[in-house]
């Protein structure tokens, strides 16, 4: 059996970070990066099989301080983890399960993040490597976070805590500084940020992230977005339907 039948690879990037990855299924030196949201339970192999087959490197990775990853939650903003990777893949990294060693040289990046990763993308989109960014029910103004109908911040804290344990591991006051405003933030840097390497995907009717405040994101930045009357809270899995995989195709191309 092939490792993409089989099971998603594993690396690990400065020591902390482990990321699931699939090579593509011809040769390609174009990236994908999945900045995934959280809390959930990290299970993307078919999205990763998904783009690997149309021909991308694809990396889910564990922010610092959840999951399989070494360090502490939000010590460190996560769109850093993310620039961590990009600096190491040229370098080299090891599947740790058959010890292969391999190296990327992108020829083109791409980000993929949705809802809480979505601030890691958008981050990360400054860096002049990164080609194109495709956010999903992301959130452009954490402090506004503490106000959301679903996950208000201060009831996300307690529902991380509790039932996902040591899954995230995040003293207080590292979380603390997602209610300040200068910590993980994009609004803090919306005249950082490329509009025209960006793209939104988003419900009206999502109730955890409030979709008018996305939309006057993508507006100020001069961004385009995809706008679903229903969906609700929608995770980068909607990547690999075909309606938004087609429109993603078109903006990689463009």
């Amino acid at each position: 059996m092939s490792a993409h039948s089989m099971y998603t690879l594993r690396a690990r990037f400065k020591k902390d970070i482990v990321a699931e990855f699939l090579p593509p299924a011809r040769k390609s030196s174009r990236v994908i990066i999945i900045c995934g949201g959280m809390p959930c339970v990290p299970s993307k192999k078919e999205l990763l099989s998904f783009w690997a087959k149309k021909g991308f490197w694809v990396f889910y990775p564990r922010f610092r301080g959840t999951w399989e990853s070494g360090g502490e939650f939000l010590k460190k903003s996560p769109h850093e983890d993310i620039l961590d990777i990009i600096n190491e893949l040229p370098k080299g990294f090891i599947d740790l399960w058959g010890k292969a060693h391999y190296q990327v040289k992108p020829s083109k990046l791409y980000l993929i993040g949705s809802s809480f990763g979505g601030p890691a993308a958008l981050l990360a989109s400054r860096d002049k490597r990164v080609t194109k960014t495709v956010v999903v029910s992301s959130i452009t103004d954490t402090p506004a976070m503490k106000h959301s109908k679903a996950e208000p911040l201060g009831w996300l804290y307690t529902i991380v805590q509790g039932a996902f344990g040591e899954a995230y591991r995040c003293p207080k006051k590292n979380w603390n500084k997602l209610s300040k405003g200068f910590f993980y933030n994009p609004t803090k840097h919306i005249h950082e940020l490329d509009g025209s390497k960006i793209i939104f995907i988003h419900a009206q009717d999502d109730q955890s992230v409030a979709c008018k405040p996305v939309q006057q994101f993508a507006k100020k930045i001069n961004a385009a977005i995809i706008l679903l009357k229903k969906g609700g809270h929608l995770s980068a899995s909607i990547t690999a339907q075909p309606r938004f995989y087609k429109a993603i195709q078109k903006f990689f191309r463009a």
